[in-house]
This record gives structure tokens, sequence and C-alpha cells, in this order.
């Protein structure tokens, strides 16, 4: 399994180089959970990763309904958010649908994506976000979110918490419910990701699960998810994706139960 470690800025991005992370993740967390770096930012990031592995990008989440006058407008508003993200030199875009319940309108929006990820180059990839807690965004809900991203043309699926204040995505959802969404995933084609207040301990069970990538930000901060990215944090939850720190059988039950 991957480990995808977020980074606010070039230094936390060479960091989690250093840690082995193997996704970076461009995110500014005080904006919450795929709040957006400014465009220099990225470029900074993506200059200090220097090739060593591939860039996500977070774009936010799409316009809502009210947001924009036509839903052509806000189309158009996601094309040149992923293209320009593309252009800058990300291999995976990310876009959530907090506000936007209607999956009709998240395909669309989804493609929009798309579209403006291949309008820039033909490698950017599209992740679509599915919010554990989508309840309380009022965002599509994560069983509908993989038929969305499939139909949309999307290379994989995120499932992360949309309230960072509240409890990690083994809080919010079941193990058992967790895991069925990742096999909907694989059976669907699609790349799955897990995130949400992942420690080590998360970070193993997204991998007993199946999981394609463990998503981490606070775990490998001194000072949580505001602070500072810190090489051995991430050296130890890339241990923990690899299968190099095991889960005691005991403590896989206990989780397992909840």
């Amino acid at each position: 399994m991957q480990l995808l470690v977020s980074v606010a800025d070039a230094r936390e991005a060479s960091a989690a180089v250093a840690g082995g992370a193997v996704i970076v993740d461009a995110k500014d967390p005080a904006e919450g959970p795929l709040g957006a770096v400014l465009p220099s930012v990225l470029r900074e990031i993506v200059e200090a990763v220097g090739g060593a592995c591939p860039v996500s990008v977070a774009m936010g989440d799409a316009p809502t309904a009210g947001a924009l006058a036509a839903a052509g407008d806000a189309e158009d508003s996601v094309v040149a958010r992923a293209r320009d993200a593309s252009r800058a030199g990300a291999d995976y875009v990310k876009l959530g649908f907090a506000g936007t319940a209607d999956a009709a309108r998240a395909t669309r929006l989804a493609a929009a994506a798309v579209r403006g990820a291949r309008a820039a180059s033909a490698v950017t990839r599209v992740i679509v976000v599915a919010y554990a807690d989508a309840a309380t965004v009022r965002s599509v809900p994560p069983a509908e979110i993989v038929a969305v991203a499939a139909e949309a043309g999307a290379a994989g699926v995120l499932l992360d918490t949309a309230d960072k204040r509240g409890g990690g995505l083994f809080d919010v959802m079941s193990v058992g419910d967790v895991a069925a969404w990742v096999r909907d995933a694989e059976r669907a084609g699609l790349i799955s990701a897990l995130a949400g207040k992942l420690d080590a301990r998360g970070v193993a069970t997204a991998r007993m699960l199946g999981a394609h990538v463990a998503g981490v930000r606070g775990a490998a901060c001194r000072g949580g998810r505001n602070g500072r990215v810190e090489v051995g944090r991430v050296r130890a939850l890339a241990d923990a994706a690899a299968g190099r720190m095991a889960l005691p059988i005991d403590q896989w039950f206990a989780v397992a139960r909840r």
C-alpha cells in the first residue's frame, strides 16, 4: 500500500519524501480537508519533490448549485482548476462535493475535472472524494461516489472525513462498512484511498482492508494537522503502510468488532 502525506509547503514536501512518502499531496490544512494551496506554493512543492514521487493536489470542493449562476459556469470553473493544477505538475487532482448531494450533478462536475486534467496532460488523473460524514456537509454519500467516479472517467476514489474537529474515519464508519466500500471501488477498477485522522494503527488497518493508498496529515506532524511534517513521523507511517508494523491480532479484532 502507498503512503500519501499531505504537505503545506516545499519544506514539508522535502520532509515527506525523506521519510518515505510514496505520494506527496499539496494541501492547505487550514482550509479544511481539501484546502487548495496557492499556485506559487504548488509550483514550489512540485520543484521540491523533483520527480521523486507523484504529486497530488487538493482542488477543494466543486461549486455548489447556488455558488455560480449556471451549471455550465460551475463545470467551467472545475475544468479550469484541474487544468491549472495539471499544468503545474500534478499527477493527481482531488475533487470533493461538500454542498452537492445530487449524484448526477456530481458526475457532471467530476467529468469536468477529467476534461480539464486531460486538456493539460495525458497523465494527470482525477480522484473523486467521498466524505464518511457526508450528511454533515450535504455531500453525495460514500456508497454513491464509486459510481460517480466510474461514470465520470476518474481514476480513483478517496474516502475521507469532512469535519476534522470530529472523529477519524474508523470512528465515523465501521471497519466493515469501509471494507465494503474498498471492495466496491476494486470491482469498479478504481484506485481506492482512505484518509481521515489516520495514525499508524489506522494506516495498518487500511492496508489490511486492501486499500491502495492511505492518506495522512496530522499523524505526520509535530503538533497535529496544523503543525509541521517531520521525517521520523513519516518514516513510522511508511513502515505501517508497507506492513513493517504488524497490527497485533488482538488489536485487529478489537477494531474489526466496532
